[in-house]
């Protein structure tokens, strides 16, 4: 008899096909732990979206928000990144129309506290949306500062798409904001959503921050619990608090501006303005700062004015 594993090509190719299975079996069992670097390097986005899905679906069944939302956040020296992972009641088709597109977005964006105006450029091929940033309270356009957020489109497929909202400039020596959006179909009635929201921040931001944190912003926590210096469980705060309050309001805006889409046109932005109030005072510890009646009327009286001023 032949031993044809004597041969050297047959020894190099069952080597080969030893290291190949070797490799699944050590990814599909990180895998089950939750991470898999090798599937994060060679799957495709809604691969990879799907499979957050299913590492996070715990998470997403049982939290303190008590909806199907994971949040997560990074502090750095000189940059902040929140992310929410969340499943909507909507199918992906409905997802799709709705935020698959630039012209849509500033309906989302001025339901935020901070967004006083927003306005899409008539620019098809290189949308630009700009975007005017204040203070939680009613402002003249020119005490407020306008970003320019480039609008592209990363990907779109029948069960997929993932859209960025970027700017090289911000207020108070802040840079290279981003705001990033996937989503992927889980079923029929169903689409998990990812989005990111980040920002770099220089000398200035730091000082402008460690103000706001030391007078009005000192008692303002984030959703993240960690032990403190006496062993007790609370809420992060400082900046990383911050990031993480922006990104909710970020995501309630999507999230309201989703649940008015099937609404009568002439009834979808008071419907949406009301839907963000009460979603942000299930959360009250973080995201309360106005009452209802000064919120609504801020946000018309600036609707009004993102549909009338050039």
């Amino acid at each position: 008899m032949v031993n044809t594993l004597s041969h050297p090509s047959n020894k190099t190719l069952v080597a080969v096909q030893w290291r190949k299975w070797l490799a699944i079996a050590i990814c599909t069992a990180v895998a089950l732990a939750g991470v898999c670097s090798t599937a994060s390097a060679q799957g495709s986005p809604p691969e990879m979206l799907r499979a957050r899905y299913a590492a996070l679906s715990g998470k997403l069944e049982s939290n303190q928000f008590h909806r199907p939302l994971y949040l997560e956040s990074e502090e750095t020296p000189d940059s902040l990144r929140g992310d929410i992972y969340a499943t909507v009641n909507y199918p992906f088709a409905t997802v799709d129309t709705a935020l698959n597109n630039p012209k849509h977005w500033c309906d989302v964006l001025i339901l935020h506290l901070n967004i006083k105006y927003c306005k899409p450029d008539a620019d098809t091929a290189a949308p630009t949306i700009l975007v005017n940033l204040g203070k939680k309270s009613q402002q003249a356009l020119p005490d407020t500062y306008e970003v320019a957020f480039k609008y592209r489109a990363e990907a779109s497929a029948s069960d997929y798409f993932a859209v960025a909202l970027s700017a090289a400039k911000g207020p108070l020596n802040t840079s290279d904001y981003r705001i990033h959006l996937e989503a992927v179909a889980v079923d029929p009635t169903h689409t998990f959503l990812h989005l990111n929201y980040s920002y770099t921040y220089g000398l200035a931001g730091k000082l402008a921050m460690k103000a706001y944190l030391a007078t009005i912003g000192n008692d303002k926590v984030g959703f993240t619990r960690r032990n403190g210096a006496d062993g007790k469980s609370d809420y992060v705060d400082g900046v990383r608090g911050v990031v993480e309050r922006n990104t909710m309001r970020y995501y309630l805006a999507i999230d309201s501006y989703l649940s008015a889409v099937n609404a009568p046109p002439s009834a979808q932005f008071e419907q949406r303005i009301q839907s963000w109030f009460d979603a942000t005072e299930r959360y009250a510890r973080q995201l309360h700062e106005l009452d209802r009646g000064a919120y609504v009327d801020m946000k018309r009286a600036e609707y009004r004015r993102q549909n009338t001023v050039q």
